[in-house]
């Protein structure tokens, strides 16, 4: 070896080896990208949501993300933890809890409502991927301690100013108070697929809401697992009990209204309170699916969508562990 080959070869550095334990899988997604996709597909419920409430829903909903994302901020930074707020998660805890509070709530709460999200149900166990229950529905199942700003929703179309006291509010019913007492909502087929109804900021529209579902599906953000086996069980069990003479009007009213479809694609798929595995998925799908019909035919409040959802994240844990798949080599004859 020559001299200069010899000095050029002792100046080029060894290439550097990342070393790390299997399986060795590399993918291009990462948090910030999931929830921005998450954002993107929240966006055509929120602007229907703001069309037919006016922008006192776009101001519920703009107090409910800063407020998150200065919560996550400001927890953390108090903490001495590395701060999260980049990775979009809070924002998306702020929309869905924004989206899933009627227009005429008072602004004081979102903020105690994302409050509860982000620092009791998030933060305190961890942060993003730790919690074991969804924050945005833990926060609204929180704030039903006011239960007559909870349940007082508007007609549609009849925009409320950012400005508007509460005084000035006049409530209507929604398609779920009708289905309650077993009589059809006085809302067409028509209404409930593209949003004339009463309802949370973001649940009315379910075309809109299955548009951003397919979103998510076509960008392999979440998979068909749970939505499907929980808006199938509800409607199989609609079908099968119904509390109306128009079985098929009845079944699908059930589907249409309410939050179910919201929930089904953009909360109860939350990667830190689903299961893992496929069949788990379907077992959790399944079993919100019951829960909500069980509430919704038996209990007080005519919506049980966030309830369900809370239920089965408590069960994830076990889900898991039964749906496992078994490791190839073990479980079979003792060894002596």
């Amino acid at each position: 070896m020559n001299s200069e080959a010899k000095t050029a070869y002792v100046k080029e550095p060894p290439a550097l080896l990342t070393v790390s334990p299997s399986p060795h899988i590399r993918h291009g997604d990462t948090t910030r990208s999931i929830m921005r996709d998450v954002l993107i597909a929240l966006t055509p419920a929120l602007v229907w949501g703001v069309i037919c409430f006016g922008l006192r829903a776009l101001a519920v909903v703009i107090i409910s993300v800063a407020s998150a994302v200065i919560f996550e901020y400001g927890f953390e930074k108090l903490l001495h933890r590395h701060v999260t707020t980049g990775d979009l998660s809070a924002a998306v805890t702020g929309l869905l809890l924004g989206l899933n509070l009627p227009a005429s709530v008072p602004y004081w709460m979102p903020v105690v409502g994302a409050f509860f999200a982000i620092v009791v149900v998030k933060q305190l166990f961890g942060g993003i991927g730790k919690n074991f229950l969804n924050p945005a529905l833990a926060a609204r199942v929180f704030l039903f301690a006011w239960p007559g700003e909870m349940t007082t929703f508007t007609e549609p179309f009849k925009r409320l100013s950012v400005f508007l006291s509460q005084s000035d509010i006049t409530a209507t019913a929604t398609p779920l108070a009708s289905l309650k007492n077993g009589e059809l909502p006085s809302e067409s087929w028509v209404d409930l697929i593209f949003g004339k109804c009463g309802g949370t900021i973001g649940e009315i529209s379910a075309v809109l809401l299955l548009v951003g579902g397919c979103y998510l599906l076509i960008r392999r953000v979440i998979s068909w697992h749970i939505p499907v086996s929980y808006i199938s069980t509800v409607l199989l069990l609609a079908l099968i009990f119904p509390k109306n003479e128009d079985v098929l009007a009845f079944a699908f009213s059930e589907v249409l209204s309410g939050g179910l479809i919201l929930a089904a694609f953009f909360m109860a798929t939350d990667y830190a309170t689903s299961p893992v595995t496929p069949k788990g998925r379907i077992i959790f799908g399944v079993g919100c699916g019951l829960i909500t019909v069980f509430i919704r035919y038996f209990g007080g409040y005519p919506e049980g969508v966030s309830f369900s959802i809370l239920i089965m994240n408590t069960l994830v844990f076990y889900i898991d562990k039964l749906t496992r798949p078994r490791v190839f080599g073990t479980g079979g004859a003792k060894h002596g």
